[in-house]
């Protein structure tokens, strides 16, 4: 338990952020899982959509300081080739 009223307050808070980013770690791994859900099922169409849909949200991730640049770079990198391999398919 918190020995100060202050320390109290931080346990709160840490609290509230934790659950808010949890809530948006998943929004980004979800818009990354729409990504390859689509074209795992061959619409290369939806997934240029998602893929367009899931790069604001992980550029986001790095604003809020959720996610290293390098990752996000990283999984973009990676969606971005399966929707082009899928397009040309």
């Amino acid at each position: 338990m918190a020995n100060t009223k202050s320390a109290e307050k931080a346990a709160k808070q840490a609290e509230k952020h934790r659950a808010r980013n949890v809530a948006a770690r998943s929004r980004m791994r979800t818009a990354i899982r729409r990504v390859t859900d689509a074209l795992v099922a061959g619409k290369a169409e939806d997934g240029a959509a998602a893929l367009k849909a899931a790069t604001p949200a992980i550029d986001s991730m790095v604003n809020k300081g959720l996610v290293h640049k390098n990752k996000a770079a990283r999984h973009k990198s990676r969606l971005a080739a399966k929707v082009k391999k899928a397009a040309l398919a």
